[in-house]
């Protein structure tokens, strides 16, 4: 899959960003090595307000003003990351599983971003519409071999 890494210390500007600019269509979060068995959120965001509350307490998931989910963030190991949804003229998934350039003129344009994490053994993935737009950031380390990424403002 397709996947940029961001900065963990700007995960809340980040999400900000993107909830803020772009149209969220859908939120999943499940339990991570349930093999998608175990949803604990799987909606629809059309015609609804996604926001979050972070507090002492931990990361608040708010749809259309009702709390859907909570994270005491207590097992919070790496930031988010955004992944693309691509498909080729032919209706095939375009697998770019290198991630190298999220602006590649080689590849179709993205129908879907997605905004993803693992909090507290949950992963967490947010849709939304179209082509969430990255800027290069830093490098992951002295190697530069690994970029990370923030969302463009």
């Amino acid at each position: 899959m397709e996947q940029y890494w961001m900065p963990k210390k700007l995960d809340l500007k980040n999400l900000r960003l993107c909830i803020d600019n772009y149209k969220p269509d859908s939120i999943f979060i499940r339990l991570v090595g349930s093999m998608g068995g175990t949803h604990k959120v799987d909606m629809s965001l059309v015609r609804k307000k996604l926001d979050f509350v972070k507090d002492k307490a931990g990361l608040h998931m708010i749809v259309s003003g009702k709390e859907v989910f909570y994270f005491p963030l207590k097992d919070y190991v790496k930031g988010f990351s955004l992944a693309y949804e691509r498909f080729w003229p032919d209706g095939r998934w375009c697998i770019d599983s290198h991630g190298k350039d999220p602006d590649n003129p080689i590849l179709p344009k993205p129908k879907r971003s997605f905004l993803r994490t693992v909090l507290d053994d949950h992963l967490m993935e947010i849709y939304f519409k179209g082509k969430i737009a990255l800027k290069f950031h830093s490098w992951f380390d002295s190697s530069h071999t690994w970029k990370l990424y923030t969302i463009a403002e």
